[in-house]
């Protein structure tokens, strides 16, 4: 069975210096006595400047780096310094937030892949504001056209209503219900022109955003495919 790398390090080297016997048998015990075959080696040079070894962590530099060292002595990792509960909250919460901005970065790639892909060039993006906003234009207008049908059932309800000199007081219940009704009606008519107006705004709004995110877009995907085309297929 061979040797182990150290060990055998650690007999040329006493060889080499021609240790007298005593003196290498102490070397020798002192390695066998220390971590065994195999295991990991830690040191570090403590507040003090001492450097220290262990077959484990060394507690006199918990805060400071320690260095892990294979068994040939070749350095492993680095370990440390230990942190405190609140370092190791605040450390915490630094990689919280680097993973959040990962996250945040990966969806916003993910929506403009989707944005370009929707949205190729302006004329596409425009069509699509147009169509939206039209739609919206249309249930307005239907909204105005009920407003004119009511205007002309009001102008029956006025001829019955000069009747009672034109006070709605002394028109009867019927009368009065329907001007209610009518009135209400209207009311409805204009929060619906209303409520369309501000999807307009918010459908302009919406589609102002994009294209200033899609001009961007546009200009680096025209960038880049300008960098991929040959210089000789560039030539006119």
């Amino acid at each position: 069975m061979p040797k182990p790398t150290y060990g055998r390090a650690l007999l040329a080297r006493l060889v080499m210096r021609r240790w007298t016997a005593p003196a290498a048998a102490l070397a020798l015990a002192t390695l066998l006595a220390g971590p065994a075959w195999g295991q990991s080696i830690f040191t570090c040079v403590d507040k003090n400047g001492r450097r220290l070894t262990s077959d484990r962590p060394i507690q006199e530099c918990i805060d400071r780096e320690q260095k892990e060292l294979n068994p040939s002595g070749s350095v492993k990792r680095s370990v440390g310094p230990s942190l405190t509960a609140a370092e190791r909250a605040e450390q915490e919460a630094r990689e919280r937030k680097i993973a959040e901005d990962q996250t945040r970065a990966a969806e916003e790639r993910r929506r403009d892949r989707a944005l370009l892909s929707r949205y190729p060039n302006r004329a596409t993006h425009d069509r699509e504001r147009n169509e939206a906003l039209n739609q919206v234009d249309e249930l307005i207008a239907l909204a105005e056209q009920r407003i004119d049908a009511l205007g002309k059932q009001r102008l029956t309800l006025d001829k019955e209503l000069e009747f009672y000199q034109n006070d709605r007081a002394k028109a009867t219940p019927r009368l009065r219900r329907m001007y209610e009704e009518l009135d209400k009606n209207v009311a409805d008519q204009k929060r619906v022109i209303a409520d369309r107006s501000a999807d307009k705004q918010r459908i302009n709004s919406r589609f102002d955003t994009e294209l200033q995110r899609l001009q961007q877009l546009w200009a680096m995907n025209a960038s880049t495919q300008n960098q991929a085309t040959p210089a000789a297929a560039r030539r006119p």
